[in-house]
């Protein structure tokens, strides 16, 4: 009976998905189909033309005739060596133009189209005015050195790159602008130079980009015409490349052209067809990627292939490398950021404040990588102020890790010792080391994509360490992370931090993290530092109401009076201890200081409000219960879940709150 029920609901299903797909076919309006439809004839009748009037018993004969073969060899000449050419300026002017801001980029981009729209004669008479013997660089080249374009070989090759290179540029800009940069900014944390990080991260990234760009200018550089023909002439066998020959043969063998240009076209189809479309920005299906791996400890005993076994110490018995110096860091940053900063050597400094308070702003600038603040940076006895990122030693996580996808765990892990100069035998040793430290020396051989994310974070972390850094920066490491996958990874970072030589800073906006991971909590506001004090402190007595908040409790900015504060939302609460009148305050309440009722409250409570219950959620064996009031600012009680049963607590329950005037701690701003 199962199973008949099973068939019934796979049916049903199909059913149901059949429907929905034609409701999704929406039939075109005539007025619409029928221009379409003769647009496609349009573009098609000419191509079947091609393939009805082909001689197909004498298409070998047309395609080795000699002059064919000359022709075939020379297209093939020229259109690699412009494929070449292009490479080498088209690929350095695509990476300009997708990662470099400056005056005149329009019109860059412009004259890197323009070829595309000119017509191809026309784009022959301005390469002949150009480099001609009489053009504006032509006498230059030929007396110097004895190079005539036109008529010439390298004519054609000069025309073909011409018409050709814009394919390129475009395709290769297009993918680079969609390569967020995070991945180059990593990688020069690491220590890569610009050079470095553009051959072993950008053009791996872009790869599937450059290949299709290369595809389409290689096809067009082997089909051009009008301005080889106008440039560089028809000479056979120095610049009658196919597309002449094309040309010739119309006028005494049409049979022939035909043949030749069914070749053309299926070369041309052919490219088309490999791109599967990435030119159009259509969707290319992927392999797809084998599962991450469960996040679990690795079984005693469990190693790579090509590694030895994993011990206490590290690889093979070698522990994990340090630097071995000890990096105080001194810092003072302008700009939208105005704030001192100085730690000694082991220090953890969590960096806590609301969106758009400059803490990823405040990391940039310790790297150099911003140009909204500015940090003079001292790391140790060295002023690294104005070397560029990669000279640094500021090794940075971001939120996601940005671990290189094309590398696998111990590539990743060894890359910035690499970029260090370090040889590729010791630094893989290293990495291996730093992975197994972190337990994750099993997946060393997997890529990110079958990493967990607390695997993933943990290789990056690992990278982070391995790259020899005088100053740590995490931005959120572990906010990606499942609550049980963060408590695993955030024992793992407090154990190795512990033996970090440098300074770390972390940007949290989980207050366990700060707690328990840092020695001190620095608090921004507006790019300004509000707080900088051990997390007790802070916790005890926190300056900001969005840190207080963070951490769980009430906080209520306003202005000392006689009897207690005035509120800046409105309203007034009585406090036990006493301000200067006129004076800035911060008012902090426990939730587990606010009485709730359903009644008003009697007896010796002097703050007392009615409210109604907006939120009521869980956090751990508690309640929490969000209460809002026309006559003070919202609060937030925490209560047991029998008391909220025998209050009747429901959303949208009248109630009334109370706090008593002892339960308040005022914190002067």
């Amino acid at each position: 009976m199962s199973r008949l029920r099973s068939r019934a609901d796979t049916r049903s299903g199909t059913r149901v998905r059949t429907r929905a797909r034609a409701r999704a076919r929406t039939r075109p309006p005539l007025a619409l189909a029928l221009p379409a439809l003769l647009a496609v004839a349009f573009l098609l009748l000419p191509l079947v033309g091609i393939l009805v009037r082909t001689q197909w018993g004498e298409l070998g004969d047309h395609l080795t005739s000699p002059g064919v073969v000359e022709a075939l060899k020379l297209s093939l000449l020229v259109s690699l060596w412009a494929l070449a050419l292009s490479l080498l300026l088209g690929v350095p002017l695509a990476w300009l133009l997708a990662r470099v801001e400056f005056k005149g980029k329009a019109l860059v981009r412009s004259l890197v189209l323009l070829p595309m729209v000119l017509p191809p004669t026309v784009g022959g008479v301005a390469l002949l005015l150009g480099f001609g013997r009489r053009g504006l660089l032509g006498p230059w080249l030929e007396g110097t050195f004895g190079i005539t374009l036109p008529f010439h070989t390298s004519g054609a090759v000069v025309a073909a790159t011409f018409v050709a290179m814009p394919f390129l540029v475009i395709s290769l800009e297009g993918a680079l602008g969609g390569l967020r940069q995070r991945y180059e900014e990593t990688a020069a944390s690491l220590g890569a130079s610009p050079v470095r990080v553009f051959f072993t991260v950008t053009l791996p990234m872009v790869a599937p980009g450059l290949i299709a760009g290369a595809a389409l200018t290689w096809a067009r550089a082997l089909g051009e015409f009008g301005a080889t023909i106008t440039f560089a002439g028809n000479l056979p066998g120095t610049t009658q490349t196919l597309p002449l020959q094309v040309y010739l043969l119309l006028q005494d063998k049409p049979e022939a052209a035909t043949s030749v240009s069914l070749l053309l076209l299926a070369i041309a189809m052919g490219v088309l067809i490999a791109l599967r479309g990435r030119w159009t920005g259509t969707p290319v299906a992927r392999e797809a990627a084998p599962a991450p791996v469960p996040e679990e400890p690795p079984t005693e005993g469990a190693h790579t292939a090509g590694s030895v076994r994993t011990t206490t110490t590290g690889v093979g018995g070698v522990a994990p490398p340090h630097d071995g110096g000890r990096w105080p860091l001194h810092a003072t940053v302008t700009g939208f950021n105005e704030l001192t900063l100085d730690a000694e050597p082991g220090t953890t400094i969590a960096v806590v404040g609301e969106n758009g308070a400059g803490k990823t702003t405040l990391l940039r600038a310790l790297l150099g990588l911003t140009p909204r603040a500015h940090a003079e940076l001292r790391l140790g006895d060295t002023d690294v102020t104005a070397l560029p990122p990669h000279r640094r030693q500021v090794a940075w996580v971001p939120q996601d890790g940005a671990l290189f996808p094309h590398l696998t765990a111990v590539a990743n892990t060894a890359y910035g010792l690499r970029a260090r100069g370090v040889p590729r035998a010791q630094a893989r040793r290293e990495a291996l080391a730093w992975l197994d430290r972190l337990g994750v020396l099993h997946l060393a051989d997997r890529r990110p994509a079958q990493l967990s994310g607390g695997q993933a974070q943990r290789v990056a972390l690992a990278r982070a360490l391995a790259a020899r850094p005088r100053l740590l920066l995490l931005d959120e490491p572990l906010a990606a992370l499942d609550q049980t996958t963060r408590a695993r990874v955030r024992h793992t970072l407090r154990t190795h931090l512990a033996g970090f030589g440098g300074v770390c800073l972390i940007v949290t906006h989980d207050p366990v993290e700060a707690v328990s991971l840092a020695d001190r909590v620095l608090v921004l506001a507006d790019g300004r530092a509000l707080q900088d004090a051990p997390p007790a402190e802070v916790t005890r007595h926190p300056r900001s109401p969005w840190v207080a908040r963070m951490l769980g409790r009430n906080a209520w900015p306003g202005t000392a009076s006689a009897d207690g504060l005035t509120l800046a939302a409105g309203g007034r609460l009585v406090v036990a201890e006493a301000l200067p009148e006129g004076a800035k305050a911060l008012a902090i309440i426990a939730p587990e200081a606010v009485s709730v009722y359903t009644d008003r409250p009697g007896g010796s409570p002097r703050n007392v409000w009615p409210g109604t219950v907006r939120e009521i959620t869980a956090v751990g064996s508690r309640l929490r219960v969000l209460v809002a009031s026309d006559t003070a600012p919202d609060l937030v009680a925490e209560i047991t879940p029998d008391a909220a049963a025998e209050l009747g607590l429901v959303d949208g329950a009248s109630v009334w709150t109370s706090v008593k005037a002892t339960e308040v701690t005022l914190v002067r701003l």
